[in-house]
């Protein structure tokens, strides 16, 4: 109905276009799968910024804030990162010392990984 129509594009109207983002844009340019995990992303975010907040994080990596929230507590327990509070927010920092876990790449560190893919 003509009433249905008009809300609609009211709706439309009114939404503000917001400016595409870096994960946006890599989505649109990859086929489905990527050559590095959500955690390595993670990581490779952080390094470039370890101020960065979840909800940044997850629109950068392309992944849910949970998911960042559950990678992070992962790279903790596992001494790959640690945290501190400054004021309201987490600063991070990288464990760059820790060793790589998978045999073909264990005689390698997560900061020489870290610093080919800055």
């Amino acid at each position: 109905s003509v009433n249905k129509k008009t809300k609609i594009e009211k709706m439309n109207a009114s939404e503000k276009v917001k400016p595409k983002s870096e994960s946006v844009e890599a989505k649109e340019n990859y086929s489905g799968w990527t050559f590095l995990t959500n955690h390595t992303h993670v990581l490779v975010c952080l390094s470039r910024d370890e101020a960065l907040t979840i909800r940044a994080l997850a629109d950068k990596v392309g992944i849910t804030e949970r998911s960042v929230q559950r990678i992070l507590a992962e790279l903790q327990a596992d001494g790959v990162i640690s945290s501190r509070k400054i004021g309201r927010n987490n600063v991070y920092e990288i464990n760059e010392d820790f060793q790589l876990r998978h045999p073909l790449e264990s005689h390698q560190t997560l900061g020489q990984l870290l610093g080919v893919l800055k």
